[in-house]
């Protein structure tokens, strides 16, 4: 455990120097690898050269760069006069409209503070002028940033699955039923707790103004139904599916829509280049990192020490998530994955979790992370938005933050939520314990 020891203190010291984090981690995966490895440095050339070829990750900046198309029109304003048109009759409407347009604006994004900044400052004000409670919208709006993250065809999700070498078309399908579950929940909240405005601001939603609605988002309403239908049905793989986004939204808002100028497509590109570049650095260094540990037998050890204190299955996963919490709120969601996922999944595979229903759990507790005091990611984007203390957002998400550990408690202890549809229709290609460890 000297290696992991090590590894520990490299990471603390160059974290509280201010580095980025691809920077740590390129560092210290090279020194372990030039002075602590017979294997040398080469290995890390190889693995990067492995992942850089790994089909599933050319989805990742098609579908970055395809939300950020979407990211900077009007779409944000079309999807949600849509999902009040066919919403707006029900209790609690708008608190629906916000959290069913945050899940799909995320589960695109992958981002979870262009959602806040997006939907959340549409909406809000909305909310605000309904008259709902403002303790509710502004935890309503600032939870609502990272729903969405378990639905196709979420950026977290893909890597995962090359990092944890799950399937990932698998993890989409295990994402469904959790994510549905969590929107029920949530909406059902915003019915209860929006109190007697919940009930006033309902609407008479005429037909003429769904065909409105429905007409004024005719082009981008296929597209969710062309990712899903593909992703879902096995027509597509995730790469082929990013593809097709991305064509189809570029002819839409640039050439039907026209919501961007031609002229403002490099800038475009380049913003969402920045992000896809920023986390495939990390995956790619981060790399580095984890094979080392592997090769020193890490995963091997956190196994052996953990059977011998943890025997039990149940209180496995209570600890774990415990740890994803923690793990949550103090790192962003892909650094999370990379610097995670490969010492926790041979641990869960030893305890018998199957590796898609670990990536939902692992998912679910970064989403919750999100919103987790005292250093939630969302927390401080909802503080700066919407100018109010910090503490105040803390109290305003206290309630949502109950009602997602409840439904992360389904998903941990339940695991045919997560697992039936991928047994039923799902290409399983499950990794097994010494696949992760040869990985």
């Amino acid at each position: 455990m000297n290696s992991a020891y090590f590894l520990g203190i490299c990471f603390a010291g160059l974290m509280i120097l201010g580095l980025p984090l691809y920077l740590v981690l390129g560092f210290v995966s090279l020194y372990c690898f030039h002075f602590l490895s017979p294997s040398g440095i080469i290995t890390i050339v190889t693995e990067f050269n492995k992942i850089v070829a790994t089909p599933a990750m050319v989805a990742l900046p098609l579908f970055t760069f395809a939300g950020y198309i979407l990211s900077n029109t009007k779409t944000p304003d079309r999807v949600v006069n849509l999902a009040k048109a066919f919403f707006g009759w029900m209790p609690g409407n708008l608190g629906i409209v916000a959290i069913l347009t945050s899940a799909l604006f995320t589960a695109f994004t992958g981002a979870t503070g262009i959602t806040i900044v997006a939907i959340g400052g549409l909406l809000y004000p909305i909310l605000i002028r309904a008259k709902y409670p403002e303790r509710f919208s502004l935890g309503l709006i600032t939870t609502c940033g990272s729903v969405g993250l378990l639905f196709a065809p979420s950026l977290p999700i893909i890597a995962y699955g090359v990092i944890s070498m799950a399937d990932i078309n698998s993890l989409f399908l295990a994402g469904v039923f959790p994510g549905i579950i969590l929107i029920v929940i949530l909406s059902a909240y915003s019915m209860i707790a929006g109190g007697r405005e919940a009930w006033a601001t309902r609407e008479k939603i005429t037909f003429r103004q769904m065909l409105g609605a429905v007409n004024e988002a005719k082009y981008e309403i296929p597209l969710p139904f062309i990712i899903l239908i593909g992703i879902y049905g096995g027509i597509l793989s995730a790469s082929e599916a990013s593809a097709i986004t991305v064509v189809y939204v570029l002819i839409v808002e640039f050439l039907i829509y026209r919501d961007i100028p031609l002229k403002n497509l490099p800038k475009v590109i380049k913003e969402s280049s920045l992000l896809a570049g920023a986390i495939l650095i990390i995956i790619t260094m981060g790399l580095g990192v984890t094979n080392f540990m592997v090769e020193q037998r890490v995963p091997d050890l956190i196994v052996e020490h953990m059977s011998q204190v943890i025997h039990s299955k149940i209180i496995f996963l209570l600890v774990l998530n415990i740890f994803l919490l923690i793990v949550g709120c103090l790192m962003d969601i892909f650094s999370a994955i990379i610097i995670v996922v490969p010492l926790i999944v041979p641990v869960a595979v030893a305890y018998g979790v199957d590796p898609v229903h670990l990536g939902i759990i692992f998912l679910t507790n970064l989403e919750i992370g999100y919103i987790t005091p005292p250093v939630g990611l969302n927390l401080f984007i909802s503080s700066f938005r919407f100018q109010v203390p910090l503490v105040s957002i803390y109290r305003r998400v206290l309630p949502f933050f109950i009602l997602l550990v409840f439904v992360l408690m389904l998903i941990t202890y339940w695991p045919d939520l997560s697992l039936y549809l991928v047994h039923k229709y799902g290409p399983v290609q499950q990794a097994s314990m010494e696949s992760i460890l040869q990985y």
